[in-house]
């Protein structure tokens, strides 16, 4: 009954709580209440709520890795939370700046933009994947304050001053050093090592920049379980939570996803059903996003400035630092305010003040050629969904810059709909990859919930034909094709061959380089008889929207002298031909499995040829063949060894060089409090005549901020140990005089107790008749001695200054109240022994209570039975 009461009451509430947007997930708050809950998920599963935890000790992380911001997710027994960093912000820049001793990330870096501006890198998530000489890198250079340069496999670095060193640091390492902020503050939350995450990437990026991010988390050690197209992110957990979505067999709910960011404008139209969500298609707009609204701003006020005070702003980078600092807040109040709002600037350049104003509609008429392409990447979804605007359920917008109203009036008026805004706009994507780590880890059950994403752009395969003496090519996936997906492809070839990999549509690609990469088939031989082998090969775009030639086999061809049975036959091409022939399969079929059977040599039992067709019996043996890989900018794993190394010694240099600050902040703040508290709190306790301690302390303050102001770590811990010689006597005196009164009071409330206890006893008061009166008269000696002690203590005590080591101190005065209490308690608080009942009352309880036996005290009831098991026994049931 009270299983089903509670199955009651936390289904109701469930059930409540599914209307909201996030249902809680299984909460803890007893060990009792946990095992009831245990066995309601046995047996009903959680009908409503969409996952629990499975007390396993693993994370479960997703990081929102932004072009500005940066979000964490994690998956906790109350579900989903976005955590806050060290500064208690949920939001983390995407900044690291680099000093002579360490690095700064997050927050700590932002607020050295000004100061250290050719030092501090934002805004690389940009440059991912892309060469040095990459036209998008080039027209980006020239907007920078720090520096880049080409690194020596040819792909995009950046140059700082790193430990009084110039350095160049790759990509992928500056975002690993993100990303290992970003787990450390995941750590914090969870209490525990990160190592199991998902990544959101933008929809568009390309194999190379998707690549270059997977590296990336590796060189911070975390193990990406997959990348995740932002927007698809956002439709996860979107759609996760919904409970009023359409069944399988319906037709499915169309909602489109608008998500304008910083620096990237992305859309994607999804379809939902019960449990499944599927992506349809995806449009972007890879250069439009908030800071094209900031640039706006900032080349308005240039042009201002220069006409109003004479100067040249973009010549000055910490001013221009500065300007679009404040431009960006600018743009934030004028999505909340239509009236005029000054932007000042207080010693902007060459010691001069700088003022301005602006509005909602003369910032929405400026920026008028930025708006007109917000439509663009709309036209283009509908049309690669194949869909009308009729079709859409809800359009849902996050990111940053969705709050720009210009930007929401556009969006709305296309799709003739007011636009849902039921999704935090900023950590949307964090959440989203949180549940899908949710998903891919053992940690959770979550309630089933397919997410099917698609290829963004076609992909193809080109190959050397020696058929047609030239190229063939092959598009193996189609723009807009499911993924992850396989598909196994079959050639017939004598020799090694090699295929390459290449996006076919180089016009809607915002990449400068097709190419994917180069696959080299090794191993390959003619058949016994000469010839050509069947060669499969399979190639996949995994779950990180990578493409990838997974494996390749070799059938080869055994004949026997056994009898004739039916078998398969190939109509193979002759001379060195070529032929290709495709075989899709879902990731999750089971012909996988039956490859694995032809791996082993499992002969293939063939019976769709004529009974006619008899051959001699065969047998066929799958041979694994090398397969030698080249993606376009993949780092090679001696480089990415080192770049592992390279970021571990850097969390060490970290690590000591905030262990060094942390020791000179002791040094400072011992000197401020001690100094503050020798001319308040402590100075009855401090000697007039020797007042060594407060010139200590004035010198080491001067020495902190002259030759102490950048010193070895063991210099300030040998320096706090020199002043707390000196001023520990002054602190422990000034505590003794605070408890050493309360240890008397303690121990005379002893004294007074026991000697009460023995005057009771010499009354011949009933409670301590039972007591020896040898051991009373000890207690009486003691509580003596301890009074006479205590009184001549506090005698000696009281003739001392307060400026001298007491005489007697607090624990000496603890340690005799112990030792009385001690000796004496056991004395004075004997029990009374345990009177026997008599034998006549034995006898009539074998018969039932005797006359007025029921009304007998109770006293007799704390006897221990194992003294009477004659008395027991009479006690038990022999029906028992």
């Amino acid at each position: 009954m009270v299983l089903m009461y509670l199955t009651y009451t936390w289904g109701n509430h469930v059930h409540q709580e599914g209307k909201r947007k996030n249902p809680p997930l299984l909460i803890e708050r007893s060990r009792s209440y946990c095992r009831v809950l245990a066995l309601i998920t046995h047996y009903f599963r959680f009908k409503y709520c969409t996952f629990n935890l499975r007390f396993v000790k693993m994370s479960v992380v997703g990081f929102d890795v932004g072009y500005l911001n940066c979000f964490v997710a994690v998956a906790r027994a109350g579900g989903i939370e976005t955590v806050a960093n060290e500064y208690s912000d949920r939001c983390t820049p995407a900044c690291v700046s680099f000093g002579p001793r360490n690095r700064a990330i997050g927050a700590a870096a932002k607020s050295q933009v000004v100061s250290n501006c050719k030092n501090t890198v934002q805004g690389f998530k940009r440059f991912h994947g892309r060469a040095f000489t990459d036209p998008f890198v080039n027209r980006q250079k020239q907007s920078l304050v720090y520096d880049l340069a080409q690194m020596p496999t040819g792909t995009t670095g950046i140059k700082v001053m790193y430990m009084e060193e110039e350095k160049v640091f790759s990509i992928e390492q500056v975002t690993a050093m993100l990303l290992t902020k970003l787990k450390e503050t995941a750590e914090s939350a969870l209490k525990k090592p990160v190592a199991d995450c998902v990544v959101s990437v933008p929809c568009y990026y390309t194999d190379a920049e998707r690549r270059s991010v997977v590296d990336a988390a590796q060189i911070a050690g975390l193990n990406c379980l997959r990348l995740m197209n932002e927007t698809t992110a956002v439709a996860l957990a979107y759609g996760i939570y919904k409970q009023d979505l359409p069944a399988p067999e319906e037709k499915a709910r169309i909602v489109v996803f608008v998500d304008v960011g910083h620096s990237g404008y992305q859309t994607s139209v999804c379809a939902f059903n019960k449990g499944k969500l599927k992506v349809l298609a995806t449009a972007c707009d890879p250069e439009l996003g908030g800071k094209d609204f900031d640039e706006e701003l900032v080349k308005h006020f240039c042009e201002e400035f220069a006409k109003k005070y004479k100067l040249d702003v973009r010549s000055k980078p910490r001013a221009l630092v500065r300007l679009y600092q404040e431009c960006e807040k600018l743009k934030r109040l004028m999505s909340a305010n239509s009236s005029d709002l000054p932007l000042n600037i207080e010693c902007f350049m060459n010691d001069i003040d700088v003022s301005g104003k602006m509005n909602r509609g003369s910032f929405e008429a400026m920026c008028a050629d930025v708006l007109t392409r917000v439509e663009a990447p709309l036209h283009a979804l509908l049309e690669n969904a194949k869909l009308k605007k009729e079709d859409i359920y809800a359009v849902e917008m996050v990111g940053g810059a969705s709050r720009i109203p210009s930007v929401k009036e556009r969006i709305s008026k296309f799709f003739g709909k007011e636009l849902s805004t039921t999704l935090n706009a900023d950590e949307a994507v964090a959440r989203g990859c949180a549940l899908q780590c949710a998903i891919l880890s053992p940690a959770f059950k979550v309630r089933e919930f397919s997410t099917t994403d698609i290829v963004p752009y076609p992909v193809s395969l080109k190959w050397t034909s020696a058929a047609e003496e030239g190229l063939s090519d092959c598009e193996v996936f189609p723009k807009n094709h499911a993924a992850p997906f396989s598909k196994v492809l079959t050639f017939y070839r004598r020799e090694p061959f090699a295929l390459e990999a290449y996006y076919n549509c180089p016009k809607e690609l915002p990449y400068p380089d097709p190419s994917i990469g180069q696959f080299m088939i090794q191993k390959v031989v003619p058949q016994a008889s000469g010839e050509c082998s069947k060669v499969k090969v399979k190639v996949r775009v995994n779950i990180h929207g990578i493409f990838s030639v997974s494996s390749a086999s070799l059938v080869e061809v055994q004949k026997s002298d056994d009898t004739e049975e039916p078998m398969e036959t190939e109509q193979a091409e002759k001379d060195g031909e070529t032929k290709m022939q495709t075989d899709q399969e879902d990731q999750k079929t089971q012909a996988e499995g039956q490859k694995e059977s032809e791996k082993k040599g499992t002969p293939e039992k063939k019976s769709d040829q004529p009974p006619q067709a008899k051959k001699p019996k065969v047998k066929t043996k799958v041979v694994e063949l090398p397969i030698e890989n080249s993606p376009q900018w993949q780092l090679a794993d001696d480089m990415l060894n080192l770049f592992v190394e390279n970021e571990g010694k850097m969390i060490m240099q970290d690590k000591l060089e905030k262990e060094r600050n942390d020791a000179k902040n002791y040094v400072e703040e011992y000197v401020y409090d001690m100094r503050d508290k020798l001319h308040g709190l402590f100075e009855k306790f401090v000697s007039e005549s020797v007042n060594i301690l407060s010139i200590k302390l004035e010198d080491t303050e001067n020495w902190l901020y002259e030759d102490g102001e950048d010193q070895p770590k063991q210099v300030y811990i040998d320096k706090l140990a020199e002043l707390k010689v000196l001023g520990q006597p002054i602190r422990e005196r000034h505590m003794e005089a605070e408890e050493r009164p309360k240890a008397f009071e303690e121990l005379g409330k002893q004294v007074q107790l026991f000697m009460k206890a023995v005057e009771a006893f010499k009354t011949k008061e009933e409670q301590y008749d039972h007591l020896d009166e040898a051991n009373v008269n000890k207690v009486d000696k003691m509580t003596s001695e301890a009074m006479m002690w205590m009184n001549s203590a506090m005698n000696q005590q009281s003739k001392q200054t307060l400026t001298v080591d007491p005489s007697v101190k607090v624990k000496e005065i603890q340690a005799k109240t112990k030792e009385l209490f001690s000796a004496c308690n056991p004395i004075m608080n004997k029990p009374k022994p345990k009177v026997e009942l008599p034998k006549d009352d034995k006898a009539a309880e074998q018969n039932g209570p005797a006359n007025d036996q029921d009304k007998a005290p109770a006293e007799p009831a704390d006897s221990d039975s194992s003294e009477n098991p004659a008395g027991n026994s009479q006690h038990i049931d022999p029906s028992f």
